[in-house]
């Protein structure tokens, strides 16, 4: 990997082929850099971002963390998915299982930093993506952002966390968007407990030359200040969504939740039940109990541990690497899921993945 390190003044970089971290007075400013795949995270890049958040949390000098990604398209798309065809087709289910780990132990390091870790989410937002951004102790979001983890549409499960921060959203949109797929704004990140403001990205640079202001202040205060300067506002389209939303998904089961939304006479409602259709079978199964499992423990910990256990679990299933044939691979669009029917998916076996070991 290359590595390039220099001062400038106050200023330490260190750039290596896809994260570069520089220190700019109290500030820790790190930047995703692998901008051709939306900065699609691999194992250096994570095991990179692990080091230098390691090394800034005893480093007196820093204060606050800037987490970024670079180029237009976004801040990440998530983990790299042709990675994960390798392993689960080539026999490396065990050494993807620890890289997971490693990101999750990321995602858990940055929810329980010891300084404020500060996130700038343009674009698209996904899956891994999602765990570094949303996490975080102060999270900001362009109202054009989009967010998504649509797992289930590849044959896998929401994971980086994602469980429970979609469980700690009203109402039943987090059922929604797990089993659907869909994409959320900015502002939905906002409703949803994704982002806690929206700022337009043209910003940006003006919030960074603001941080050294709120040096020493705790991060709520730090995300108050920020707000009130900078803050724009836009309408969650998914808010005016809920009621019909929360009426179809508080259904105990996946099949139950299809009858609820095929007796809908909402355009939405049956757009949302197709895309389920199109969806893993054994992953709605899944997402769904890892959802309300998260729900009722609120424990972000367990959650991940939770999520690595169905991880493990679906890496071994022929859905994933045929679901990510079909959708990233291959781009037919038309994964053959086995089982192909809710009703034929053991659920003795998935709920037993769910279930705390303890």
């Amino acid at each position: 990997m290359n590595h390039i390190s220099a001062r400038q003044g106050t200023r330490t970089i260190t750039i290596t082929s896809h994260i570069r971290s520089t220190r700019s007075g109290p500030l820790g400013l790190i930047e995703l850099r692998r901008p051709i795949s939306i900065n699609a995270l691999t194992g250096p890049m994570l095991r990179e971002l692990t080091d230098v958040l390691e090394n800034w949390r005893t480093d007196p000098a820093v204060s606050m963390l800037v987490l970024r990604g670079e180029g237009v398209r976004g801040f990440c798309a998530g983990g790299d998915i042709k990675d994960f065809h390798e392993a689960v087709t080539n026999g490396g289910h065990s050494g993807f299982l620890d890289l997971l780990s490693l990101e999750f132990r990321l995602d858990q390091m940055i929810a329980s930093y010891p300084k404020p870790v500060l996130t700038l989410v343009h674009g698209l937002c996904m899956g891994g993506g999602i765990g570094l951004a949303s996490h975080a102790a102060i999270r900001i979001a362009t109202p054009e952002a989009h967010y998504a983890m649509p797992e289930a549409r590849i044959g896998y499960s929401p994971d980086v966390g994602a469980t429970h921060l979609m469980a700690r959203a009203p109402g039943h949109l987090g059922e929604y968007l797990v089993l659907t797929g869909d994409t959320f704004t900015g502002a939905d990140a906002v409703e949803l407990g994704f982002a806690d403001m929206l700022v337009d990205g043209d910003r940006f640079e003006e919030v960074i030359e603001a941080l050294p202001d709120f040096e020493a202040m705790p991060a709520p205060d730090i995300a108050a200040g920020l707000e009130v300067f900078f803050g724009s506002f836009a309408v969650s389209p998914l808010a005016s969504a809920q009621p019909w939303i929360d009426a179809a998904f508080g259904a105990p089961t996946p099949e139950q939740i299809l009858e609820r939304l095929d007796a809908m006479v909402h355009p939405a409602a049956r757009a949302a039940a197709a895309r389920m259709r199109a969806n893993c079978p054994t992953s709605l199964q899944c997402a769904l109990l890892a959802v309300r499992a998260a729900r009722e423990a609120d424990h972000l910990p367990s959650a991940l541990a939770r999520e690595l256990r169905v991880a493990d679990y679906l890496m071994h299933r022929d859905d994933l690497a045929e679901g990510i044939r079909a959708q990233v691979i291959d781009k037919d669009r038309s994964p053959a899921w086995n089982p192909a029917e809710l009703a034929q998916v053991d659920r003795q076996a998935i709920a037993a993945v769910i279930a705390d070991p303890q």
